[in-house]
């Protein structure tokens, strides 16, 4: 029976047994060597230590948080039966990420980004509401006080690539529109850089305009087309020797926000386009995904646009914000679970 109290924290999860190669015991090719009973012992022994030293921990939150963080490390050690070499060589991987992380480079989100530990967050803090639209990723190169543009007006501030014409509504989950929405959007060049990537200072695929009064909104930017993430340090590495592509699948970026409603990030990809089964931070979304339609050179454009005779294309996106989430204590634990009627 659903109820409103708040659960309480389930115990952690098992994990089913696997072999040093990483295949699940039983499977073909695979042989079982247990541990003996003495050797389980101490290592929950160690386990139970390593615990009860944060029960000092003031906040039941912090405490929930490192205890539950040690119960799944040493799980996963335990699982795969870590080798100290492993070990080590886990030591110089963090360590690498670290020297290589700057001001303008955060490697160590994109460690979470391509785990899925990114948007596994923003799922947990995004829960499914009516038919509000879905979040996704909020990406490294959104910028404050991009530049405002009014309804029709042009984001790409004369970077390259093919013109596209996105328009679309911002309306509640009743379905009323919210006039005066605040819509940021920002994306990467044909080239596949953000401006911030350039040297230069310049200011270009990115702009803030605001919904008329019956929710509508309309703007010219670019068609998006796929770009690597970062693929240069560890994390590009390590993609490279698991057989994973650092692509992104072709997006353009949102940020939504309302009065009363909650602050929607997300994106739109595009239509066929080749990484969207496989896109190297798993932000896609079925919902998400919106036909660009290509337009041939000399179409006429939706507000009399010259574009001196190239082709562009136009896409709609209909956007949908819940409401605003109310605020909790920091120490309130949730945790995924599942109501069944009495």
């Amino acid at each position: 029976m659903t109820t409103n109290a708040a659960p309480t924290i389930a115990a952690p999860a098992t994990y089913p047994p696997v072999t040093a190669s990483g295949r699940a015991v039983g499977e073909p090719g695979t042989t079982t060597k247990p541990v003996s009973a003495e050797q389980a012992r101490r290592e929950t022994a160690l386990i139970e230590e390593v615990l009860a030293s944060f029960e000092g921990a003031t906040s039941p939150r912090l405490r929930q948080l490192v205890q539950s963080l040690t119960r799944h490390v040493h799980s996963f050690i335990r699982e795969v039966r870590l080798t100290e070499e492993e070990w080590n060589a886990g030591i110089a991987f963090l360590t690498d990420a670290g020297r290589i992380t700057t001001d303008a480079r955060q490697e160590f989100v994109l460690l979470s980004d391509v785990f899925g530990a990114s948007m596994q967050t923003i799922a947990v803090n995004n829960e499914a509401y009516g038919s509000a639209t879905e979040a996704t990723v909020f990406g490294p190169f959104f910028v404050e006080d991009a530049p405002r543009i009014e309804l029709g007006g042009d984001i790409a501030g004369g970077a390259p690539g093919q013109p596209c014409w996105v328009e679309g509504t911002v309306t509640d989950t009743a379905g009323n529109p919210l006039p005066g929405a605040r819509i940021e959007v920002w994306e990467a060049d044909e080239d596949g850089f953000y401006d911030v990537q350039y040297d230069d200072g310049r200011t270009a695929g990115r702009a803030h305009l605001f919904a008329d009064e019956h929710g509508r909104y309309r703007f010219w930017g670019l068609t998006p087309t796929p770009y690597p993430i970062p693929h240069d340090g560890p994390v590009g590495k390590m993609l490279e020797a698991v057989g994973r592509s650092p692509m992104r699948a072709s997006h353009l970026h949102f940020m939504v926000s309302a009065p009363g409603q909650h602050t929607l990030v997300t994106h739109i990809f595009v239509e066929g386009d080749e990484y969207l089964t496989r896109d190297s931070v798993f932000g896609v979304k079925p919902s998400l995904v919106k036909r660009f339609e290509e337009q041939p050179a000399g179409a006429p454009t939706p507000d009399g646009r010259d574009l001196a005779g190239r082709a562009w294309s136009r896409a709609t996106f209909n956007i949908v914000l819940p409401p605003e989430q109310e605020a909790s204590d920091e120490d309130t634990h949730w945790i995924a679970v599942q109501d069944h009627d009495a």
